[in-house]
């Protein structure tokens, strides 16, 4: 029983040992970033454009989203809630400037993060390249350290890109 215990002590103290370190280094780290990843497609801006202004049906496409609500608010503003892997995430379409860019920022104050993508469509050649710019700030210290140490501040738009390659039938390599 004391072999145990002691055990069980020491199991405790690295678990404390290793979360402290963790938020010491999350504290370190800067709260906003900024991130871009692109694509190109075989496809023109509006088309791209289209599908990505789209956001009902994101869910049809992209395998990280369950469902997409878009509710028109009062003053016209566009908001909608995502509903997937990782949640539920309510955002505003910000800003819309058609076949050429789209700003979507997060709504939610309680999240541990926060911030806007910036969608941009330009012809290149015989298609498009689409760009995302996160603007980010990440509040909660684990998590901080979490998306700069484990899965990276570019995770969830490569994810969202690749799908988006796949519903025009490319395999894209986001860069």
């Amino acid at each position: 029983m004391k072999l145990f215990i002691k055990f069980l002590v020491g199991a405790i103290i690295v678990i404390v040992l290793l979360v402290g370190s963790i938020a010491a280094i999350g504290y370190q780290l800067p709260i906003a970033h900024t991130a871009s990843r692109s694509i190109f497609l075989h496809q023109p801006p509006n088309n791209i454009y289209a599908t990505v202004r789209d956001f009902a049906s994101h869910p049809s496409w992209n395998s990280d989203l369950k469902s997409v609500v878009v509710e028109q608010q009062p003053d016209g503003r566009i908001h909608f809630r995502e509903t997937g892997t990782n949640g539920t995430v309510n955002y505003e379409l910000f800003e819309d400037v058609p076949e050429q860019k789209i700003v979507i920022r997060i709504l939610d104050n309680d999240l541990g993060y926060s911030g806007k993508w910036t969608y941009r469509f330009a012809p290149e050649g015989n298609g498009s390249r689409i760009s995302i710019t996160e603007e980010g700030e990440i509040s909660n210290v684990i998590f901080r350290f979490a998306s700069r140490y484990v899965f990276g501040q570019t995770a969830t738009m490569d994810s969202y890109l690749t799908a988006l390659g796949r519903h025009f039938g490319e395999t894209v390599t986001p860069q």
